[in-house]
C-alpha cells in the first residue's frame, strides 16, 4: 500500500524563464528536476522515473519516444483511466511536449492529456465506496488535481487546434470537447 502524502500539484509554467530586459526564452522541461519525483508516486511506486521518460519523449527518435510514451502512460494514467499521485505534477511537462514540433508523438501526448482530462474512476469508486475517501492516501483528489492541472494549462489548445497536421488537430479537437472549449 501506498503511503507517501499526496502533495499540492503545480500549475505554475516551468517552460519559460525571462530575464529582465531581455527576450523571454524558453527551455526544454525547465523545472522537471525541482520537482520531488522521487517523494511521489506513479503506479509502480516511486516516480523517480518521470524524468527520464520525459527526456526520452523530448530528445528520442520516434521509437524511443513512443516506447517512452507509453511506459508513462502506464504509470501516470494505467488502462487509460488510472490516474496515480504523479500524474498532476507531469501534466504541465506533457502540454510542454505537446506544443514542440520537434516532439514525435505530440498527437499522442495530446491524446494521454485528454484521458487525464476524462478520469474519474476514482470518483465513481468512491460513489459506491465512501470510505476511499477517508484514506490517508486519497486517489479521488489525485485524480481531481490531474483534472485541473489538464485544465490549467489549457491556453496553448488554440494553437494545437490550427496545426496543419491533421493527427494532432483531432486529438486536440477531442481534448477541446472533452475541456468544454
Amino acid at each position: 500500500m501506498r503511503s507517501a502524502p499526496t502533495p499540492e500539484p503545480s500549475i505554475q509554467r516551468t517552460d519559460r524563464h525571462a530575464s529582465p530586459g531581455s527576450p523571454r526564452t524558453t527551455t526544454l522541461l525547465a523545472g522537471l528536476d525541482g520537482v520531488p519525483w522521487s517523494d511521489i508516486q506513479d503506479s509502480t511506486g516511486s516516480a523517480a522515473a518521470i524524468p527520464r521518460l520525459l527526456r526520452k519523449v523530448a530528445r528520442g527518435d520516434a521509437e524511443t519516444a513512443r516506447a517512452a510514451l507509453g511506459d508513462l502512460r502506464r504509470r501516470i494514467c494505467q488502462y487509460g483511466f488510472v490516474v496515480e499521485q504523479a500524474t498532476a505534477a507531469t501534466v504541465p511537462f506533457l502540454w510542454e511536449l505537446a506544443q514542440r514540433p520537434q516532439v514525435s508523438c505530440r498527437a499522442q501526448i495530446i491524446q494521454l492529456l485528454k484521458n487525464i482530462a476524462d478520469a474519474r474512476q476514482w470518483e465513481t469508486t468512491a460513489t459506491a465506496y465512501p470510505k476511499l475517501l477517508n484514506h490517508r492516501e486519497n486517489p479521488v483528489a489525485w485524480e481531481r488535481a490531474a483534472r485541473q492541472a489538464v485544465r490549467a494549462r489549457r491556453d496553448g489548445l488554440e494553437r494545437l487546434l490550427a496545426e496543419d497536421d491533421t493527427e494532432i488537430s483531432r486529438a486536440s479537437s477531442e481534448l477541446a470537447r472533452t475541456l468544454g472549449d
